[in-house]
């Protein structure tokens, strides 16, 4: 998961690798070699202050003397985004679409589970209910999803509903679990913080907002406006349906904190120790070389505790978006 240390001539800027890896960019950087850095380059679009549009290679902001495209450049000292000057001497921020790592990670990862769904769906297609069951991939998933399924979406959403959101549900817990799984390989196709984004996590907790407050139920939102509690509560000063109501929107917000968090935390902490390496060998053998193996032995605890980590907050996200769509149906009370 580690990207390649930055060395300069003073030492490893430990500040760079590690927000560097947890940043977005306009490059996807495979590695560091005699001092050149090796990457892939990606297509840059922005519309300008004027109206038009420009789409290039960011490969070209390197070539450039200036590093300047256009009047666009690459702020790093900013958020490492893209600036326009304009002819007043002031930058702003262009309109930007362009296809960054992240976006080429989502795109793998839209790849892969539609190829693995695909491929599972294909072998029950000309099967029947007491033909022998799955082997291999295919029995693995089956295992998995009849476990999601089973033990997690239908006691937590409920027998009446669990199948209207077992969909959204296991494509939620499979988004996340296969993006994290990517995130621990150093190099292409994976490496992407995409679950240490907040604008992800946003989105994810977003669609669970609008899977509990779009379909619930007429007993759900009763339960907000006018809860089950000693009237004096309700009426005069509305404090009780003031909590329910803010807490509409504190169920999505810790799913997205949880799961940002969590995981741009690992990644950060892995990425330090990484970096350990590089530092005290500059000091000495004497202190490098044990510094060296307590740092090797720490850094793959870390990423054997990562993919367990994986697996748990995707298991986790699901989880409480199920939980969370149950008790927006509950069942009719006097």
């Amino acid at each position: 998961m580690a990207s390649p240390a930055v060395q300069e001539e003073e030492g490893v800027n430990v500040k760079e690798v590690v927000l560097g890896h947890l940043s977005d960019a306009y490059e996807w950087h495979i590695l560091t070699w005699n001092g050149r850095h090796v990457s892939i380059p990606l297509p840059v679009i922005v519309r300008g202050h004027e109206g038009q549009w420009h789409c290039f290679s960011s490969a070209r902001f390197h070539e450039a003397e200036d590093h300047k495209v256009n009047g666009f450049y690459i702020d790093n000292e900013r958020n490492g985004k893209i600036y326009e000057s304009v002819p007043d001497g002031t930058t702003i921020r262009p309109l930007d679409l362009s296809i960054t790592k992240n976006v080429v990670q989502l795109w793998i990862v839209v790849i892969l589970m539609i190829s693995i769904f695909t491929c599972t769906a294909r072998w029950y297609k000309h099967k029947k209910p007491e033909d022998e069951a799955p082997g291999g991939f295919v029995g693995m998933m089956e295992m998995l999803v009849m476990s999601l399924q089973d033990d997690l979406i239908r006691p937590s959403v409920g027998e009446a509903h669990y199948r209207k959101y077992s969909p959204f549900l296991l494509t939620a817990f499979f988004f996340i679990f296969i993006t994290n799984l990517l995130g621990l390989i150093p190099i292409f196709p994976g490496g992407a913080n995409i679950t240490g984004n907040i604008n992800i996590t946003f989105f994810l907790a977003i669609c669970t907002f609008l899977m509990i407050n779009l379909f619930g139920n007429k007993e759900y939102w009763k339960e907000i406006f006018w809860p089950p509690v000693p009237t004096w509560l309700k009426v005069p000063v509305p404090m009780m349906p003031v909590i329910e109501l803010f807490g509409i929107f504190t169920k999505p917000f810790a799913l997205m904190v949880r799961l940002f968090a969590n995981m741009m935390a690992g990644h950060a902490i892995i990425l330090s120790i990484t970096c350990i390496i590089f530092i005290t060998s500059q000091v000495g053998v004497a202190i490098g070389a044990p510094m060296s193996v307590a740092s090797l032995v720490m850094m793959i605890f870390m990423n054997a505790l990562e993919l367990l980590v994986a697996f748990i907050q995707a298991y986790v996200f699901t989880m409480l978006s199920a939980v969370f769509i149950g008790m927006a149906h509950p069942a009719h009370h006097e």
